[in-house]
């Protein structure tokens, strides 16, 4: 079997010769050490990417089948973006940033994660008006037409390949910041929310028409969303229901007009309180499923929402940095949730710093055997 024929078998209840070794990429500095410990070469860890070619001769190094976010889709964020450009700079070497997207903040010297947000332009109508709208229309230019009209002829056959729809909310929070998204919730203007979240997801929308009608076939449709943390969703769900629920059934049911049936979502944290939406509405694949301090969440949304809930992820990276006990471990957790089906396992995130080469390697080989 190919990997595309087990993931898609597994993910439909359908039989596989064995389980295939998922993952989601990795931070770039762990690749600078893995090249740094003479366990990859130098260029793999150079512009490595999900899905590119350096991320499948890594595959290839360390015995995973496919990386999940292996995905296509649109220019369907704002466009042009903004310029980039550096509002200040401090002693200790950290700059204050206008980002791409509006954001304004800071970074510090050698910090790859998060940075600081610290202002941003996206903070009322007018400047909604003026600054965003105008980005946030569709046209024909973010399709690269050639490319999806002979995507079913040239594309790898041997992995799922999915339709990145874009998203909801994540961008939006990513423009104003959680300080700026929680005051646009409770702006005197109280559809300006929901004019934001409208218009964004009307140009998006049509970036995902325009795509299916050229006849490009793809195995699963994938959402980026980030808008959960440790305690929950950044927004309760009603809110959440009555800004964003039609714009998933809207996108979700062209999806399934075009003969896809699995659509995932990515968002970290605790995400229970808003799956009923996402699953009422179209999306049926949970991605990372992060651990996290709280636990496993696919056995629970399993449950509660039964077979047509599907999960990618829930496996614990931090085994990664132990030992092969650990590992071990996990993958025997891993297979009772294999044993529901529906499930693939997936490390719950990009792989971090201080991640052992030997231990993903035995990871990516053990985790075939589960079935």
């Amino acid at each position: 079997m190919t990997n595309r024929e087990r993931a898609l078998n597994i993910l439909h209840y359908k039989s596989a010769d064995r389980m295939p070794a998922v993952h989601f990429g990795y931070w770039p500095e762990l690749l600078v050490e893995w090249a740094e410990q003479g366990k990859i070469p130098k260029e793999l860890a150079e512009c490595n990417y999900d899905g590119s070619e350096k991320d499948r001769q890594l595959d290839k190094l360390i015995g995973w089948d496919f990386n999940w976010y292996t995905t296509v889709g649109a220019a369907n964020g704002l466009m042009p973006l903004f310029e980039r450009k550096v509002l200040e700079t401090f002693s200790d070497g950290t700059v204050r940033v206008q980002s791409e997207v509006g954001l304004i903040e800071k970074i510090k010297p050698g910090i790859s994660s998060i940075p600081a947000e610290d202002d941003y332009l996206l903070k009322d109508r007018a400047a909604f008006e003026e600054l965003y709208l105008p980005k946030m229309q569709f046209d024909a230019s973010r399709i690269d037409l050639d490319f999806f009209k002979s995507f079913n002829q040239t594309r790898d056959n041997d992995r799922p390949i999915g339709l990145h729809l874009g998203s909801v909310l994540g961008d939006i929070r990513n423009m104003t910041s959680v300080l700026g998204l929680s005051y646009l919730m409770y702006d005197e203007d109280e559809d300006l929310l929901a004019d934001i979240i409208d218009a964004y997801a009307e140009m998006q929308y049509k970036c995902a028409e325009a795509i299916l009608q050229t006849g490009a076939k793809f195995d699963f449709a994938h959402y980026w969303e980030d808008i959960c943390f440790k305690n929950g969703p950044l927004l309760s769900p009603d809110k959440f229901e009555g800004l964003c629920a039609k714009h998933y059934k809207k996108r979700n049911d062209l999806c399934k007009k075009y003969g896809i049936d699995i659509i995932s979502l990515d968002c970290d944290g605790v995400t229970e309180m808003l799956l009923p939406v996402w699953f009422e509405n179209g999306v049926n694949t949970m991605f990372p499923i992060e651990i996290g301090t709280w636990g496993d969440q696919f056995e629970g949304a399993r449950n509660k929402f039964g077979k047509g809930m599907l999960g990618v992820g829930a496996m614990d990276k931090l085994a990664l940095r132990k030992d092969r006990a650990a590992v071990d471990a996990e993958i025997e957790r891993l297979k009772r949730l294999a044993d529901l089906g529906g499930f693939i396992p997936c490390p719950d995130h990009r792989l971090m710093p201080g991640t052992k080469f030997e231990l993903v390697q035995y990871y990516a080989e053990k985790i075939k055997t589960i079935l």
